[in-house]
């Protein structure tokens, strides 16, 4: 495993490269804790940048950046959009990055993300942690975000199919936002997968949230693809009307939104959300039958690494 910390970025003096020769992942220890990169060494990154922003830190303004974010759920403003401007503590292990930020002063969590790279597998695990450092208890739910590059789809696994006769209770949970609209072309409404396309051309915004007990969801960019692996447990209940996957859209980015069960933290306690992420090379038509052809078999391919 290649490790390098000092290395320069975007503009960012110090941020840390991890890589296996095969892929790489750069995270920003000057704001954060973000990863801002993640795709084949030498190639496109996978991930939207935001050209103003790259390399900008402090000030009291929300930045997007782009890359992988942590935020904490139920969405809020201002408490959700607290800024992470400013550098973040990082150690490596030698297997694993810790990046911890400061306690946010304004809601008293502090986030943490530990990121560890299969030595020979096209595999990334995250370990996304929130702790409340207040002096009461408090309710949130860890909220994992991947912005995705201009022109990406998103693919979230609809619920399978069951017989009306023998299944009587609702499967699918759908929640919608003020803003979605269903007729939008960016939109494949499948039997089988909901796909979400972006379009800089689009100036307007779209969301749903779904309850996902497939623990999976996709994005595709120009031949490759981004796999996520999650947990869903049904003891639990999820923010957003019981939503553990979420995908929004703008004229700028598309996201991979994976959420934890809504949790009371007392002070000084913590919650775990763990997501696993997997790169491949693949191409993939905005179709049922194509994503049944070309990207079933890589999820079934990642099954060997998850252990929730």
């Amino acid at each position: 495993m290649e490790y390098k910390d000092k290395f320069k970025y975007g503009g960012w003096e110090n941020c840390i490269r991890l890589s296996n020769g095969k892929i790489e992942l750069v995270a920003t220890t000057d704001v954060g804790p973000r990863i801002i990169r993640l795709g084949k060494v030498n190639g496109k990154n996978l991930f939207k940048e935001f050209k103003n922003q790259l390399g900008s830190n402090g000030g009291g303004e929300w930045k997007s950046y782009g890359g992988i974010r942590l935020w904490h759920a139920p969405e809020s403003s201002p408490r959700t959009y607290c800024p992470d401007n400013f550098p973040v503590g990082y150690f490596w292990d030698g297997k694993t990055l810790k990046l911890s930020q400061k306690t946010e002063k304004t809601t008293g969590i502090k986030k943490e993300m530990e990121v560890s790279m299969d030595e020979n597998n096209n595999y990334v695990k995250i370990v996304y942690r929130l702790i409340n450092k207040n002096l009461w208890d408090i309710e949130i739910s860890p909220w994992a975000i991947t912005v995705m590059a201009e022109n990406s789809l998103a693919i979230v696994p609809q619920e399978p199919y069951r017989c009306g006769r023998e299944n009587l209770l609702p499967v699918r949970p759908l929640s919608l936002w003020g803003y979605t609209k269903m007729q939008d072309s960016r939109w494949t409404w499948g039997d089988r997968y909901i796909i979400l396309k972006q379009d800089p051309k689009s100036r307007s915004n779209q969301k749903i949230g779904v309850l996902n007990s497939a623990g999976w969801m996709a994005g595709y960019n120009e031949g490759e693809v981004l796999i996520k692996r999650y947990d869903f447990n049904s003891e639990f209940y999820y923010p957003d009307f019981n939503c553990n996957t979420e995908v929004y859209t703008d004229q700028d980015i598309l996201e991979l939104e994976t959420l934890g069960p809504l949790t009371i933290l007392e002070p000084e306690t913590e919650i775990e959300h763990i997501e696993h992420l997997f790169y491949f090379k693949a191409f993939i038509e905005n179709t049922e039958k194509s994503i049944d052809d070309n990207l079933i078999p890589l999820i079934k391919e990642t099954d060997k690494f998850i252990n929730f």
